[in-house]
C-alpha cells in the first residue's frame, strides 16, 4: 500500500524539529515533503529580494539541517521529496537569476542529498509570454536543467518537473509541463542523454484542476515517469492548496476536482510512490489547538486514496 506524506512547512520548526516530526508521525504519516522553499520564498523572489540563507556554505547548511535529519530518523519519518525554491528565473533580473541558478539550485541539491531525500521538485520557467512561444520557454528551462542535471546524477537524485499554470490578463492558462505527451517526451530525451533516470515528474492535482485537465488521461500518458505527487484541492479558480473534497460546484453537487479520475489514473500506472499532500495553507486556517486533528484528517484521506488505489475494483 502507498505510504502517506505531508509538507513540513507549518509543522516542523527549526528551533525544535523533533516536536514537529513526532506530531507528523502521531497523525499517521510515514513521509514528508521537506519544504526547502520556505527558506527563500516565492514572495521574496518575485519581489526580487534575496535573503542570506543560501549564502551559507554547504557544510554550514548541513550543520543547520542536522537536527532535522536526526529528528526524522529517530521518529521513523522518511524525507521522500522536497521542493527547490521557486521561481528560478525572473524576467530581466540578471543578477538574481544568476544567484538562483548557480547558488540556490546546486546548494538545494546538496541539502537534498544530505537529508537522504531521493526526489526534488523543480519549476520550469514561466517565460512564454515574454519569449513568444512555449518551445522557446522550454529551451531556456532545458539550459538550466543541464546545469543541475550532472550534479543530480552524481548525487543519485531525481529532479521532478511539475505541471504548472500561468496567469495572463487575469486569466488562468497552461503553464510549463502541462501537456503530458510533450513533457513525457522531454523527460525521456533528458534521461537518454544522461544514461539513467535523472529526471521524473511531479503531478500537482491543484494545478491540474485549475486547467480542467483530465487526471486519468494525464497520469496514463505520464506513466512511470510520475515519481512524486502534490495533492491538494481548490475551487477551480484560485490555487488554494486546501483539503481534498473541500469544494463543490453547488451545495449538493460533486467535487470540483475529479478525485475518482485521480485514483483511476494512479491505479492504471501502478503508482507505488508516496501520496504526499501539499496542504500547508490549511494549517494556517485552523486554530493551533486543532493542528493534530487536522493532520490526522489529512492522513486519513491519504489512507483512503491508498486503499482505493490498491483495490481491484
Amino acid at each position: 500500500m502507498n505510504r502517506i506524506g505531508v509538507q513540513t512547512k507549518g509543522i516542523v520548526e527549526d528551533k525544535e524539529p523533533a516536536k514537529g516530526f513526532q506530531l507528523i508521525k502521531q497523525a499517521g504519516f510515514d513521509c514528508v515533503d521537506f519544504s526547502l522553499n520556505q527558506y527563500l520564498t516565492n514572495e521574496e523572489i518575485y519581489d526580487r529580494r534575496k535573503n542570506s540563507f543560501f549564502d551559507q556554505s554547504i557544510s554550514e547548511l548541513e550543520s543547520f539541517f542536522t537536527p532535522h535529519k536526526i529528528s526524522a530518523e529517530e521518529t521513523g519519518i522518511t524525507i521522500n521529496q522536497m521542493h527547490m525554491p521557486y521561481p528560478l528565473y525572473i524576467w530581466e533580473a540578471g543578477e538574481l537569476n544568476e544567484y538562483l541558478c548557480k547558488t540556490v539550485a546546486p546548494k538545494s541539491l546538496a541539502v537534498c542529498s544530505f537529508l537522504k531525500c531521493p526526489y526534488i521538485v523543480v519549476h520550469g520557467f514561466k517565460l512564454s509570454s515574454h519569449l513568444g512561444s512555449e518551445e522557446k520557454e522550454w529551451q531556456k528551462t532545458a539550459c538550466f536543467l543541464h546545469t543541475i542535471g550532472p550534479i543530480a546524477k552524481e548525487l543519485g537524485l531525481t529532479i521532478c518537473l511539475e505541471n504548472l499554470y500561468s496567469s495572463i490578463g487575469g486569466r488562468i492558462v497552461e503553464g510549463a509541463c502541462s501537456e503530458p505527451a510533450i513533457v513525457a517526451e522531454r523527460i525521456d530525451r533528458l534521461n537518454e542523454e544522461y544514461g539513467e533516470e535523472v529526471f521524473g515528474f511531479c503531478f500537482d492535482t491543484g494545478h491540474a484542476n485549475l486547467l480542467g485537465i483530465d487526471f486519468e488521461d494525464f497520469l496514463s500518458q505520464m506513466g512511470d515517469r510520475v515519481k512524486v505527487l502534490h495533492i491538494h484541492d481548490n475551487d477551480g479558480v484560485q490555487d488554494l492548496h486546501q483539503l481534498p473534497f473541500t469544494f463543490t460546484r453547488t451545495r449538493e453537487n460533486l467535487s470540483t476536482t475529479d478525485w475518482d479520475g485521480f485514483i483511476r489514473g494512479l491505479k492504471k500506472i501502478k503508482y507505488k510512490g508516496v501520496l504526499s499532500f501539499e496542504t500547508s495553507p490549511v494549517l494556517q486556517v485552523f486554530p493551533p489547538a486543532l493542528l493534530p486533528d487536522v493532520l490526522s484528517l489529512i492522513a486519513k484521506i491519504g489512507k483512503y486514496f491508498a486503499r482505493e488505489i490498491e483495490s481491484s475494483k
